[in-house]
C-alpha cells in the first residue's frame, strides 16, 4: 500500500510524527509538505527535533490569500498525485493545506483519509470550519478524535466508514512529554524579543494567531493590556503574523509583565505549557494538548471545536474585552479530575494504521 501524506502547518507535523512513526512499518508513506508554515521557526525546526522523515516533496507556497495559497497548493499537489499514484491521501486536521489536498485528490478520484474529522465549532465564519467541514463531505475514511465528533457527522448524514479513533496527538503528547520531563535546559533556549524580560519560576503560557484576533491591532492591544495587568509573567511566542502589529504596540506602551520570544519548537512548547499557571489562547490544538497536561486554558474565542474541555471549566471562554480576560484567567470554579482517556489511551495511530490495511482487504 502507498499513501501520500500531505502536511503544511506546526500541528499537522506533530500529528505526522506520532502517525507516520507507526504506520512506516507497514506501508510505503510519501510526505507532502505545501510550505503553509514558511518560517523557519514554524517549520524546518519541528522536522528535526521530532525526527519526522523530511519531506518527499515541499511545495514551498508560503504565504498569500486564501485563494492563492489553496489554488497554488492545488496545482502542485494535484502534479504530485497523478506522479505517484497512492491509495490513499492522508490529510489533518482544518487548515489550507488539508484542504487543498483532499479537494486535489477527490477531483482525480484518490481516497482522502481525514484525520481529525467531525470537529464542529458551529461558526463558518471561520476559515477552519470551511475547510473541515468541507474535506469531511468528500473524505472517503473520517478518524474522529471523540464520540462528538462521531455525532456531528452523523448529523450531517456521514456514518459510512467513519471510525472513533481517538485523537494523534494524544498520541504525540504523552511520547514526547516524557522527554521533557526534567529538562530545565528549555529556559537557556529561550530567545527574548523587543528587549524584554526572561520568565522565572512561575509564568502563564498565551498565544495567539487566529485572524479574528490578528486582524486587528485593536483586539491584540486589548489581549496584551489584559496580560500586562496578571499577577505573573506572561510567556508569548510572537506568531510572524503579528510581530509587526507588536512592535508598533511597543512604541505605545513598555510592556514589562510580558516575556515576547521567537516561536517556540514543539519540546519548548510542552515543557514551559505543562507548568504554566495557565494556559491562554486562541489555537485549538492547544485547548486540547492542555487538557491532556492537566493544565488549565483560557481560550480567546467564543466558540470550541474541543466541547469536551469545557466540562468542569478546563476550559473557558471568553470576549475580546479586558475585563473579561482577566475575570476568566482569575476564575477558580474549576473541577480538579481530568479524564485520562477522554482523546483516547495513547494509541490512536496504531488503530488509523489496522483502518488502512484492514481497507485494502475489503
Amino acid at each position: 500500500m502507498k499513501i501520500v501524506t500531505v502536511v503544511g502547518a506546526r500541528s499537522q507535523f506533530i500529528k505526522a510524527a506520532a502517525v507516520s512513526r507507526v504506520i512506516r512499518e507497514n506501508i510505503k508513506e510519501i510526505l507532502v509538505h505545501t510550505g503553509q508554515h514558511y518560517d523557519k521557526n514554524m517549520s524546518d525546526i519541528f522536522f528535526d527535533e521530532l525526527n519526522i522523515p523530511k519531506p518527499d516533496y515541499n511545495l514551498g507556497v508560503g504565504s498569500g490569500s486564501h485563494a492563492t495559497q489553496t489554488g497554488n497548493m492545488m496545482i502542485g499537489l494535484e502534479d504530485i498525485f497523478l506522479r505517484e499514484k497512492p491509495d490513499y491521501v492522508l490529510v489533518y486536521g482544518d487548515t489550507n493545506s488539508t484542504f487543498a489536498a483532499a479537494l486535489a485528490a477527490s477531483k482525480i478520484l484518490i481516497s482522502v483519509v481525514h484525520v481529525e474529522s467531525g470537529l464542529r465549532s458551529f461558526n463558518m465564519a471561520m476559515p477552519e470550519e470551511q475547510n473541515r467541514v468541507l474535506t469531511d463531505h468528500i473524505s472517503k475514511i473520517l478518524c474522529c478524535p471523540t464520540d462528538t465528533a462521531v455525532k456531528n457527522l452523523a448529523n450531517e448524514g456521514i456514518t459510512k466508514n467513519v471510525y472513533h479513533t481517538g485523537d494523534v496527538m494524544c498520541d504525540a503528547v504523552r511520547f514526547y512529554l516524557k522527554q521533557v520531563s526534567n529538562n530545565d535546559g528549555y529556559f537557556k533556549g529561550l530567545k527574548p524579543i523587543f528587549n524584554t524580560n526572561i520568565i522565572k519560576d512561575r509564568w502563564y503560557m498565551a498565544t495567539v494567531h487566529r485572524a479574528e484576533n490578528t486582524d486587528s491591532i485593536d483586539k491584540l492591544r486589548i489581549i496584551l493590556n489584559a496580560f500586562e495587568k496578571l499577577d505573573a509573567p506572561v510567556l508569548f511566542p510572537v506568531h510572524p503574523r503579528i510581530r509587526n502589529y507588536i512592535v508598533t504596540l511597543m512604541t505605545e506602551h513598555k510592556y514589562e509583565n510580558i516575556c515576547f520570544v521567537e516561536p517556540l519548537g514543539y519540546l519548548e512548547m510542552l515543557f514551559f505549557s505543562s507548568r504554566a499557571i495557565k494556559i491562554v489562547t486562541d489555537s485549538g490544538g492547544l485547548q486540547k494538548e492542555a487538557y491532556m497536561m492537566h493544565r488549565n486554558v483560557v481560550t480567546l474565542r467564543n466558540q470550541t471545536e474541543w466541547v469536551e474541555t469545557l466540562k468542569g471549566n478546563h476550559n473557558i471562554l471568553c470576549d475580546i474585552n479586558e475585563n473579561s480576560i482577566l475575570k476568566a484567567i482569575y476564575r477558580n470554579d474549576i473541577q480538579e479530575h481530568f479524564d485520562d482517556t477522554l482523546y483516547g489511551e495513547g494509541n490512536a495511530s496504531k488503530k488509523i494504521e489496522h483502518i488502512l490495511m484492514s481497507s485494502m482487504l475489503s
